[in-house]
């Protein structure tokens, strides 16, 4: 029996990457419910809108639904971004990748 380690590294990046994606769509999707809860709007609708469209399109909907300014909406967005780390961090650890070994 012979140990490929190419096989392994690439098993490792499809584990990785799988996780890492998952990790930022669940950052995007609390940061959009914390967004729409701080202005006031419809967090489940908004938080559909996240597999539609990027970071930008989904700021560019709140702004015409809030009648914010972008630029401000950018900047609070942010902030919820963070703290939809934070808590993330929390309850499913960081997603800092593994090491092998």
């Amino acid at each position: 029996m012979v140990w490929d380690l190419g096989k392994v590294m690439r098993k490792k990046e499809e584990f990785e990457s799988a996780r890492l994606m998952d990790f930022e769509f669940r950052e995007r999707a609390l940061a959009t419910r914390l967004l729409a809860r701080e202005l006031g709007l419809d967090e489940a609708s908004l938080v559909r809108e996240i597999a539609e469209r990027d970071e930008a399109g989904v700021l560019a909907l709140v702004a015409t639904l809030s009648g914010r300014d972008p630029a401000a909406l950018a900047d609070s967005y942010q902030a919820c971004r963070s703290e939809a780390r934070r808590q993330l961090i929390a309850v499913r650890g960081d997603p800092t990748p593994y090491r092998l070994g």
